[in-house]
């Protein structure tokens, strides 16, 4: 098949220009045979995931990051393509003409056959994706080797593998790995990778060697496990990333409602193979446990699977899961922390008719968050962010900074603490904070990149920020607040043309955004920053 000038092989997952030769991640490909299907057609979101990730539940970004990777793979331009169309509020249209390899352009007579060819291409990349092995690298960029602190080991727990398929089982496996992370986090001799730096991971293979030299880690901690009525399977080993041996392994066998004990014993296995010295409160902090209770765990688990998913229903679901879960563990002071920022997430996309009270319950369970469970960094993260969403910034500060002091390594608490010093107009230690985070995250999300803009934007080094926030927009070309600093930095850079085209897919994006609306939904702390930001985007042409 070819589209445009590309040769496509969907059960390869290649594509070919010449001696130009590229691989594709497996989703991406089926996205692209998926839309080859439908050519010259405004092709839904909706209609994407039901196409490309039947029967499950996927995050909003899945769509944008594959539209994003493939256009790279098609080196087409988001802004004038060549490939796929982004219809806003829409879909995507591919707009390249497909045609088959020996005959050019398909006729009317043969687009159904051609369909039908592509279709079932589609369903046998979905087999072959089981047994392809390559590597995407993504746009992110591992940590530099020379800013590792030489002396402190590091290590990456890699998404433990579920051996049972059950959706309770595989969000069981996920939180053990989690919590794993969490504990290795607060150890402030061991420098350990972010957990969704670990989870974009998951299904890639690589060996440890492979691994130790991409992101820069000494060992990595992987495993497996297998939950079956009232028992519960568990191996795991340590691997040294430079020799590729065993430093450490073990299996569990033990009975399910023992599972944090198996835990508990694994964590302090690694830090005993490490050779890690713990100070008395990491100690204390480690001999704590967040709940014992197996029923309020997996209600807290469901809370945190379908809080993923961003919209206002996952977020009235993920509500009622950790109301469960303090049903179960009135105790349960992670659950707060979790309902906390359901909350204040809630009240920051305007899904409530009482805000005022949404927001004073969000930082009230956050607090109580903190005075039961004090010991881990979630709870004060929640706090943080609900302080900040009601505009309570030195609050916000030192509950964020409570977060690091619990857990050096909290790789989310440095990007949270990052966005409050840009809100108080304190850019340089926000891009310090940014950039440590990404250190602890190399996969790190678009808005890694877009609070780092940001910074250099508020700074003044606007050649800096517009690379940064352009980054930003490849990850997320929805993302409102990214194109508004890109536009207004576009316009302190003089180049207004840029500047208005932004403003163009702004309104697009969200006609009713406007100088007098983003005076209030912005977070500035400072009236000269403030002041400074209107009125680039009056040059760039934003609306009163």
């Amino acid at each position: 098949m070819l589209i445009g000038n590309w040769e496509v092989s969907p059960t390869q997952g290649v594509i070919t220009r010449g001696d130009e030769k590229v691989k594709l991640e497996p989703k991406v490909a089926e996205v692209l045979v998926y839309l080859a299907t439908r050519p010259g057609e405004v092709v839904s979101r909706d209609d994407i995931e039901q196409a490309v990730w039947p029967n499950s539940q996927v995050g909003y970004e899945s769509v944008t990051k594959s539209i994003i990777k493939l256009r790279k793979a098609l080196g087409d331009d988001a802004r004038n393509p060549e490939y796929v169309e982004t219809i806003p509020k829409r879909g995507y249209r591919l707009i390249a003409p497909v045609q088959e390899s020996s005959a050019g352009k398909t006729s009317p007579e043969t687009r159904n056959s051609s369909r039908l060819a592509f279709a079932i291409s589609g369903m046998l990349l979905l087999a072959v994706a089981l047994v392809l092995a390559y590597m995407f690298m993504p746009e992110s960029t591992s940590p530099d080797s020379e800013n590792m602190t030489a002396s402190i080991p590091s290590i990456i727990v890699l998404p433990f593998e579920n051996l049972d398929e059950t959706q309770q089982s595989i969000s069981f496996t996920d939180g053990m790995t989690e919590d794993i992370i969490t504990d290795l986090s607060s150890i402030s001799n061991l420098q350990v990778l972010a957990s969704s730096t670990a989870f974009s991971l998951r299904g890639r293979q690589t060996t440890v060697q492979e691994l130790g030299k991409e992101l820069s880690v000494d060992f990595v901690l992987q495993g497996s496990i297998r939950r079956h009525k009232d028992s519960i399977r568990i191996n795991a080993q340590l691997v040294d990333t430079s020799t590729g041996i065993q430093k450490w392994a073990k299996r569990y066998d033990r009975q399910t409602r023992e599972a944090f004990d198996v835990q508990d014993e694994l964590t302090a296995s690694i830090v005993e193979a490490l050779a890690v010295s713990l100070s008395p409160q990491e100690q204390q902090r480690m001999a704590r446990r967040n709940t014992n209770n197996l029923a309020a765990y997996d209600h807290y688990r469901e809370g945190q699977r379908q809080s993923k998913f961003g919209t206002r229903e996952t977020n009235l679901l993920a509500e009622e899961a950790y109301k469960k879960a303090i049903d179960s563990d009135y105790n349960y002071g992670r659950a707060y922390g979790a309902l906390a920022y359901t909350l204040a997430y809630r009240y920051r996309r305007g899904w409530t008719d009482s805000p005022v009270h949404t927001i004073d319950r969000a930082i009230e369970l956050g607090k109580l968050a903190t005075k039961l469970d004090d010991s881990i960094p979630q709870t004060f993260w929640s706090l943080g962010y609900a302080h900040m969403m009601a505009k309570e910034y030195e609050q916000a500060k030192q509950a964020v900074e409570n977060a690091i002091a619990i857990a050096p390594n909290y790789a989310d608490a440095y990007g949270l603490l990052a966005l409050i010093k840009n809100t108080l107009g304190e850019s340089e230690q926000a891009i310090e904070l940014v950039k440590k985070g990404m250190q602890l995250n190399p996969y790190y999300t678009w808005d890694y990149t877009y609070n780092l803009g940001r910074a250099y934007y508020l700074s003044g080094q606007i050649d800096k920020a517009i690379e940064s926030l352009e980054q930003a927009r490849t990850r997320n070309e929805n993302a409102v607040p990214i194109r508004l600093h890109l536009a207004a930095s576009y316009a302190r850079a003089g180049r207004i043309d840029d500047a208005e085209w932004e403003v163009e897919e702004i309104q697009m994006l969200n006609p009713e955004e406007t100088i007098s609306l983003l005076k209030t939904t912005i977070p500035l702390n400072d009236p000269q920053d403030m002041q400074m930001f209107v009125s680039d985007l009056r040059k760039a042409g934003l609306p009163e």
